[in-house]
């Protein structure tokens, strides 16, 4: 220690930056910038030797180096990375191309890894994957891996896509390759989750609904009253029922678009996760051209149009939506402030919303059959379009209900012919579309029975020519 001291040159505090560095390490002390100039100084065999004359030519003999914090550490050996074998690595990405293949045929695909594996594996990623979140990936090939021990072994660097590290969050691509660790019992097993049974009953009845049904997509013609997603008090919706249609592995169709609970007629849906997000980009660049039909009370003027408005959602609807109240004083009180209301450029929430629309046919003054093409897919949009012009949709149990309205169903030269349902007068009619897979996809859905209803005893003719497929495009 004295030798170190006298020895070293005096820094600009004059104190002697190696004493203050040889102290400090002598003494395990604070500050590591010390510690690493101690050894530094360590490696110099001038300092700190007992002799100072030359250097033997003899065979050397190394003097044994001091510890330092800094010094590598060695690392553990890791027995899966010592039996990684490339030939076996590729052989198990030629078995998951051939399983892939094989499901794409309509075979039973092989049972996914759910139980401990000894070696790493290397796993394709496939067509109907790509895009997927690796947490979801691996929920789907290995349902028993709970996501923290996935989280670990994604931290440490055990789990590569295409060879670079991931984190839960990562996207997979099609074609890529995912390195999977040996995992073990311990830490693997996941809660049990409850997964819903598959229904023969709703298998049964979305077979019924099926309008055109290929190796990619189906088209339902969905009945009035139907919920497609869940929500608060429903417990019948279509998603669910979709759930009957799973295959082994748990993939089941998928859901494109929407439909209000009410409204009837075509249903978009996917039969793969890959579909689903290449249709879903067509309906977002508006290449797909959707064509409704309503019956409305009153004839607007003028018979074609366009309408153009800002639209936002009321106080209570979405997450904000209130508890359901008996009684008939109660779903008045809710509905104002549960549908679309008109609203100002700029103002919160106010989104711009565009339809054209044009009168196929008419009972003046009472009544008229309205078709309706959306450029914009808005909550609500055709219901709360119809009564900013004053004709709302017949049946509409939000939509309508103004002083106005009033006036002009208690008008008896107005207002509607008795032996009109009170159910929601509105069909999404037809959908045209580019099928990804090439070709347009034209889909007509018929009238469901209380529209059809209608239209045979007002003697609407549903094969007349329909002017709204002259309607700009914009």
């Amino acid at each position: 220690m004295t030798r170190v001291r006298t020895g070293s040159p005096k820094g600009a505090s004059g104190k002697g930056a190696a004493s203050k560095g040889a102290s400090k390490s002598g003494g395990g002390g604070k500050g590591r910038a010390p510690v690493a100039r101690a050894r530094t100084l360590g490696a110099d065999k001038s300092f700190g030797s007992k002799s100072a004359g030359p250097r033997s030519a003899g065979p050397k003999s190394e003097a044994p180096k001091p510890k330092s914090f800094f010094a590598a550490r060695p690392k553990k050996a890791r027995p899966e990375d010592d039996a990684f074998d490339p030939v076996k690595a590729a052989r198990l990405v030629r078995e998951s191309a051939e399983k892939f293949h094989a499901a794409e045929a309509g075979e039973a695909p092989a049972p996914a890894p759910d139980m401990e594996t000894g070696s790493v594996q290397i796993l394709l990623v496939t067509e109907d994957e790509d895009g997927m979140r690796i947490d979801r990936w691996f929920k789907r090939r290995i349902p028993t891996l709970s996501l923290s021990h996935l989280a670990k072994i994604c931290r440490k660097g055990e789990v590569r896509l295409s060879g670079k590290r991931v984190d839960t969050s990562t996207r997979v691509v099609a074609g890529a390759n995912v390195r999977v660790p040996p995992l073990s019992i311990e830490g693997v097993k996941a809660p049990a989750v409850k997964r819903p049974v598959a229904s023969e009953a709703d298998a049964r009845a979305i077979r019924d609904m099926v309008l055109l049904d290929d190796r990619d997509l189906m088209v339902l013609n969905k009945p009035f009253g139907l919920a497609v997603q869940g929500g608060s008090g429903t417990r019948v919706h279509l998603d669910g029922m979709l759930q009957s249609l799973a295959n082994e592995r748990g993939d089941r169709p998928v859901l494109v678009h929407r439909l209000d609970r009410d409204t009837s007629g075509v249903l978009l849906i996917a039969k793969t996760r890959k579909m689903a997000a290449d249709l879903g980009e067509i309906f977002r660049s508006r290449s797909a051209k959707k064509i409704y039909w309503a019956m409305v009370e009153g004839v607007p003027r003028p018979a074609q149009g366009r309408i153009s408005l800002y639209l936002a959602k009321g106080e209570a609807m979405g997450d904000n939506r209130p508890s359901r109240e008996k009684g008939r004083h109660g779903m008045e009180a809710r509905r104002d402030i549960e549908k679309m209301r008109v609203a100002k450029h700029g103002d919160d929430d106010a989104q711009h919303s565009l339809t054209y629309y044009a009168v196929v046919d008419k009972l003046s003054p009472r009544l008229s059959w309205l078709s309706m093409k959306p450029l914009t897919g808005r909550t609500h949009q055709l219901r709360a379009h119809a009564e900013a012009i004053g004709c709302p949709i017949v049946g509409d149990p939000k939509y309508g209900h103004g002083v106005e309205d009033s006036y002009r169903r208690a008008d008896p030269n107005r207002n509607l012919p008795d032996g009109v349902e009170n159910k929601l007068h509105l069909l999404a009619r037809r959908l045209i579309l580019p099928h990804p897979k090439g070709g347009v996809l034209d889909v007509t859905a018929p009238l469901p029975p209380h529209m059809k209803k209608s239209w045979d005893m007002f003697g609407f003719d549903a094969s007349q020519h329909d002017p709204i497929m002259d309607a700009p495009e914009e």
